[in-house]
């Protein structure tokens, strides 16, 4: 009851100085120079330059939805759980949270607990006139500034825009990496169907080669004929272990992307299918791409933490208020030390700092932060319209593909049935060797492009997904 009695009177004889303290952090408060975020004018089209795929928006549709292959949905969730890139980019949020969670707490007073005990013992020939003391002492101090010109403010928004933007980079990695293991996974399935494609006109090659032998033995043709037929059974037998070397590193491409180690072996369905994506697909408009991708959004997130980081710099030329607060207990003997309320003690006081001379280093920051703010809005700038560009760019390739992958089946389609006339008419001597040669070197070609055609159409279906911000959404 004493001690409770003894702290009210202590408060209330410094009321009036805290008062004019609050009253002039309320005065500077009205007056601070700090300026709120606001998103830079984007003059983006209302369309996509060669837009002419249309469709359901695919940008918020989950990859799971997306890709119909459940084996590249299995290996895309793999690579989601353990790819280290991925790893590491979450990693990064949680350090971001940490400088985040420090920033929250700016408000709060710094408070301290300090407890000493100290004896000093002096000489016969000190002036001290005891020849020993001692005191005793707890105290609890507490600091506080005031935010005047907002600068634990706009720490606290440059920490949670730095933490926004980590998550958003990680979200990036995240689009980037099911649409590298997709195009991966098709160029595989791509290997595959070449290889095939290469050892069944071997097997074609090699009857021609037979048959070729027959008619030489017969007089019909020279050994010319079987020479070059041979050499071209020993071109295409050739290409097989070069093919299998490519299909081996991208299955441990594949792998290390999945976070496995190499050598593993990588499940795929056989063939190229146009329904593994969507018949339809839309790319939805360019100012989207503000909301859905995730590398224009932390671009964005990256500006705003430069520009509250910019308001901190400027509110360091300002004057900084400051209320300290010390209370607790104090005697020169230990006995009394707890004895209240006449080993009470407390301190109140206020300081304003105004920097006047620091060799020109606060300004220096502060336009070194101005600076860094007009770098990080270019780089903004620059990624929306590589965005833009690369959604574009996707989209002429989704479509040319397509084109490109009609001509190559009606061209594989007459070169199986030229394939096969020459034949008959060679068994029936209307056809020479030089005929069948030929027509089976561009049906070999002809599908090996059918191939790559139908690989790379799919790839451009996975780097569109990407490039409008697919793929991270759960």
């Amino acid at each position: 009851m004493i001690a409770s009695q003894y702290i009210r009177a202590s408060l209330t004889s410094r009321r009036t100085a805290l008062s004019v303290l609050l009253f002039a952090s309320v005065a500077l408060a009205a007056c601070s120079p700090v300026r709120e975020y606001r998103r830079p004018d984007v003059a983006l089209p209302s369309a996509y330059p060669g837009q002419e795929v249309s469709g359901r928006p695919i940008a918020n549709v989950p990859y799971r939805s997306f890709f119909a292959d459940p084996e590249l949905r299995a290996l895309i969730d793999s690579a989601v759980v353990s790819n280290h890139d991925l790893r590491i980019a979450l990693r990064n949020i949680d350090y971001a949270k940490q400088s985040l969670n420090v920033a929250r707490l700016g408000n709060l007073p710094a408070v301290n607990l300090q407890v000493t005990a100290n004896s000093t013992e002096y000489s016969d020939n000190s002036l001290k006139a005891q020849s020993s003391t001692r005191d005793f002492s707890a105290s609890l101090s507490a600091s506080w500034e005031f935010d005047v010109w907002a600068k634990i403010g706009n720490r606290k928004k440059a920490a949670l825009a730095e933490y926004l933007r980590s998550a958003d980079a990680a979200r990036a990695v995240r689009t980037r990496l099911v649409s590298d293991v997709a195009q991966g996974y098709w160029n595989l399935k791509m290997l595959d169907s070449q290889i095939d494609i290469t050892r069944r006109n071997l097997t074609l090659a090699d009857s021609t080669l037979t048959m070729m032998r027959l008619q030489y033995d017969a007089g019909n043709v020279t050994s010319l004929a079987v020479q070059q037929q041979d050499a071209r059974l020993q071109a295409a037998s050739q290409s097989i272990p070069r093919l299998e070397a490519l299909r081996s590193a991208q299955e441990n491409a594949l792998s290390i992307l999945a976070g496995r180690m190499p050598g593993s072996p990588v499940k795929r369905s056989p063939g190229l299918d146009r329904s593994a994506v969507p018949d339809t697909l839309g790319a939805g408009v360019p100012l989207e791409l503000l909301r859905n991708r995730p590398d224009v959004r932390a671009a964005e997130e990256s500006l705003m933490s430069q520009h509250a980081s910019m308001g901190a710099a400027k509110a360091m030329l300002y004057p900084s208020l400051t209320v300290t607060a010390q209370g607790g207990l104090n005697s020169i003997r230990s006995d009394n030390w707890f004895s209240t309320p006449g080993s009470l003690f407390s301190i109140v006081g206020g300081s304003v700092l105004q920097p006047v001379f620091r060799h020109g280093e606060l300004s220096a920051q502060y336009r070194q932060s101005e600076i860094r703010r007009d770098q990080a809005e270019l780089a903004f700038r620059q990624i929306l319209l590589k965005a833009v560009g690369e959604v574009s760019d996707a989209l002429v390739q989704v479509r040319k593909t397509g084109e490109q992958e009609q001509f190559a089946s009606r061209r594989v389609a007459m070169l199986r049935h030229a394939t096969r006339s020459s034949h008959l008419l060679f068994q029936s001597g209307m056809a020479n060797y030089l005929e069948v040669i030929t027509a089976e070197s561009d049906l070999l070609q002809a599908e090996l492009d059918l191939a790559d055609v139908q690989r790379r159409r799919l790839s451009a279906v996975a780097d569109l997904y990407r490039s409008v911000g697919g793929g991270w959404q759960e």
